[in-house]
């Protein structure tokens, strides 16, 4: 059993309010939160927690990202992987 359903369950029968209510109120909590990560560096949750966004971790993150897609780029614009290209696109049909 995963821990939110462990967790709404306890939490159901302490309270004795429905499951559904509690999930419900737990999914908009983090979802409110979630959204709130993309104007705030810092979020906090009264009882639970305090999240801060590192840009250290987010700027490494991003070069290796960006390392990713130029590397997909070189592989793609080389002549020799249009072999593999053309390989994958006469697969594509069969795979659906």
């Amino acid at each position: 059993m995963p821990l939110k359903e462990f967790l709404v369950k306890k939490l159901s029968l302490k309270l004795n309010v429905s499951e559904r209510i509690i999930d419900t109120v737990i999914s908009n909590q983090f979802s409110t939160a979630f959204q709130a990560t993309a104007h705030h560096n810092t979020i906090e949750l009264s009882g639970f927690g305090k999240f801060t966004f590192s840009q250290v971790k987010a700027k490494k993150a991003m070069e290796k990202f960006n390392a990713q897609v130029a590397l997909y780029n070189s592989i793609i614009s080389d002549p020799n992987s249009s072999k593999e290209l053309v390989n994958i696109e006469h697969l594509k049909p069969k795979m659906r």
